[in-house]
């Protein structure tokens, strides 16, 4: 597939980047052996070739629901400058 100086600089317009003449006919040549790979990769026939993984048959590895740590509520709202009923108290922000 071949690319013109036009589509590459239409990409780099979308995609807000400023050219040289130089870069867009290097990034032209680079992507039309990106698009040449592409097609002879699509040539490749892949009908005997089973999927490698899918995610229907993936099980989650959970690990067991035990409490690690105790509860230090106390010790942390010591050092709160305010609290009430276990709850921190901020400054109201929205009125």
């Amino acid at each position: 597939m071949s690319i013109t100086k036009e589509q590459v600089d239409k990409i780099a317009h979308l995609a807000r980047l400023a050219l040289t003449e130089e870069e867009a006919h290097a990034y032209a040549t680079q992507l039309e052996n990106i698009f040449n790979l592409v097609t002879v990769l699509q040539q490749a026939d892949t009908a005997e070739v089973r999927p490698m993984a899918h995610p229907m048959d993936a099980k989650q590895r959970l690990r067991p629901d035990v409490i690690t740590e105790g509860n230090e509520r106390e010790v942390m709202q010591a050092i709160a400058p305010l609290t009430d009923m276990g709850l921190y108290l901020v400054p109201q922000v929205i009125e």
